[in-house]
Protein backbone atom coordinates (compact mmCIF):
# COMPACT_ATOMS: atom_id res chain seq x y z
CA UNK A 1 0.00 0.00 0.00
CA UNK A 2 1.31 3.36 -0.61
CA UNK A 3 0.76 6.46 0.70
CA UNK A 4 -0.06 9.26 -1.32
CA UNK A 5 0.10 13.10 -0.65
CA UNK A 6 -1.04 16.27 -2.13
CA UNK A 7 0.16 19.79 -2.06
CA UNK A 8 -1.64 22.77 -0.05
CA UNK A 9 -2.50 23.96 -4.05
CA UNK A 10 -4.49 21.21 -4.52
CA UNK A 11 -5.88 21.06 -0.75
CA UNK A 12 -6.86 24.74 -1.54
CA UNK A 13 -9.45 23.07 -3.82
CA UNK A 14 -10.46 20.40 -3.18
CA UNK A 15 -10.49 18.21 -0.41
CA UNK A 16 -7.28 15.08 -0.72
CA UNK A 17 -5.81 14.76 2.46
CA UNK A 18 -2.60 12.45 2.93
CA UNK A 19 -4.19 8.87 2.20
CA UNK A 20 -2.96 5.42 2.08
CA UNK A 21 -4.31 3.15 -1.06
CA UNK A 22 -3.61 -0.34 -2.58
CA UNK A 23 -2.52 -0.80 -6.03
CA UNK A 24 0.53 -2.09 -8.35
CA UNK A 25 0.99 0.65 -10.91
CA UNK A 26 0.49 4.87 -10.55
CA UNK A 27 -3.32 4.88 -12.06
CA UNK A 28 -4.37 2.03 -9.53
CA UNK A 29 -3.54 3.53 -6.92
CA UNK A 30 -4.65 6.94 -7.99
CA UNK A 31 -7.82 5.67 -9.04
CA UNK A 32 -8.45 3.74 -5.30
CA UNK A 33 -7.50 7.81 -4.59
CA UNK A 34 -10.70 9.19 -6.54
CA UNK A 35 -12.83 6.53 -5.09
CA UNK A 36 -12.51 8.21 -2.40
CA UNK A 37 -12.32 11.90 -3.54
CA UNK A 38 -13.91 12.09 -7.10
CA UNK A 39 -13.69 15.46 -7.27
CA UNK A 40 -10.27 15.26 -7.05
CA UNK A 41 -9.34 13.48 -10.34
CA UNK A 42 -10.43 16.38 -12.65
CA UNK A 43 -7.65 18.54 -10.86
CA UNK A 44 -4.85 15.17 -11.63
CA UNK A 45 -5.61 13.46 -14.99
CA UNK A 46 -7.90 14.34 -17.81
CA UNK A 47 -10.63 12.77 -19.63
CA UNK A 48 -8.66 9.79 -20.69
CA UNK A 49 -6.70 9.37 -17.95
CA UNK A 50 -3.42 11.37 -18.75
CA UNK A 51 -1.64 13.31 -16.32
CA UNK A 52 -2.84 16.97 -16.95
CA UNK A 53 0.16 19.15 -18.13
CA UNK A 54 0.36 21.30 -15.44
CA UNK A 55 0.48 18.56 -12.74
CA UNK A 56 3.74 15.79 -12.40
CA UNK A 57 4.03 12.84 -9.73
CA UNK A 58 7.09 11.42 -8.08
CA UNK A 59 6.70 7.60 -6.40
CA UNK A 60 9.18 7.28 -4.48
CA UNK A 61 11.59 10.53 -5.11
CA UNK A 62 11.25 9.74 -8.78
CA UNK A 63 9.24 11.53 -11.73
CA UNK A 64 6.93 8.89 -13.20
CA UNK A 65 7.80 8.21 -16.97
CA UNK A 66 4.28 7.38 -18.17
CA UNK A 67 1.98 10.37 -18.10
CA UNK A 68 -0.67 9.14 -20.68
CA UNK A 69 -1.11 5.65 -19.09
CA UNK A 70 0.38 6.08 -15.36
CA UNK A 71 1.81 2.51 -15.56
CA UNK A 72 4.70 3.39 -13.62
CA UNK A 73 5.09 0.55 -11.20
CA UNK A 74 4.63 1.37 -7.31
CA UNK A 75 6.20 -1.09 -5.03
CA UNK A 76 4.30 -3.19 -2.42
CA UNK A 77 5.05 -1.50 0.61
CA UNK A 78 6.51 1.65 2.21
CA UNK A 79 5.73 3.45 -1.08
CA UNK A 80 5.36 7.22 -1.24
CA UNK A 81 3.54 9.27 -4.02
CA UNK A 82 3.72 12.97 -4.35
CA UNK A 83 1.03 14.67 -6.43
CA UNK A 84 1.91 18.43 -7.07
CA UNK A 85 1.57 21.36 -9.51
CA UNK A 86 4.41 21.80 -12.07
CA UNK A 87 6.24 25.10 -11.64
CA UNK A 88 7.76 26.57 -14.73
CA UNK A 89 8.43 30.12 -15.62
CA UNK A 90 11.53 32.36 -15.97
Amino acid sequence: MATVHFTANLRRHVQCPSTEAPGATVAEVLDNVFAQFPFLRGYVVDEHGALRKHMVIFVNGIAVADRRGLGDPVPESGSEIFVMQALSGG
